[in-house]
């Protein structure tokens, strides 16, 4: 049986560089006092806050009892708030609360520092091209991916859609669009 160089393998290249990133980021964030968990959690609300808690659910793959003790410890913590949907009164929207835009500030820095970190001795261009790649690959991918389901993106999209217009005025934070925890 012939066995494939795994060091040379896109999926498990793009795997353990996904899951060292992750790694290294956690470590360097433990000093908040936040799990993975919770930093996934705030980074998602970032890109989309005022999203349902059962589409954030969704969002990070996570059971739907898991997500609302999550949130629970969030919540109690002061970094979200809960509320009532207008539309649907079974469903809460999360929002991120003013105390929150601190730790996503530190969590940028941090991020910026990881990735810069892991992009170190990658030139400017080879960094631009690695991006655009990444970019393609992805595109083709959703576009593979059927209609229903969270990985082509279209539940992201769903669900930043559904968001309420008005955001929670989290203060500090980084600009709109820019990632927290890459």
């Amino acid at each position: 049986m012939q066995h494939d160089d795994l060091d040379r393998s896109f999926g498990f290249l793009v795997t353990d560089v996904t899951r060292l990133l992750r790694k290294v980021f956690d470590g360097r964030v433990r000093s908040l006092g936040m799990t993975r968990s919770q930093w996934s959690v705030l980074a998602y609300l970032y890109r989309s806050d005022g999203i349902t808690q059962s589409a954030l659910a969704n969002l990070l793959e996570i059971a739907k009892p898991s997500m609302a003790r999550l949130l629970d410890r969030l919540e109690a913590a002061g970094w979200v708030q809960r509320r009532p949907d207008s539309e649907d009164r079974r469903a809460k929207r999360v929002f991120l609360t003013d105390k929150a835009g601190t730790v996503l500030v530190t969590m940028r820095e941090i991020g910026l520092q990881t990735r810069e970190d892991a992009l170190a001795n990658i030139s400017r261009e080879d960094r631009e091209r690695l991006i655009d790649m990444l970019i393609a690959i992805k595109t083709n991918l959703l576009n593979l991916a059927p209609a229903e389901t969270p990985a082509n993106g279209g539940v992201y999209a769903q669900q930043v859609n559904e968001r309420p217009r008005k955001a929670s005025g989290a203060g500090s934070t980084p600009q709109r669009g820019q990632s927290v925890s890459e």
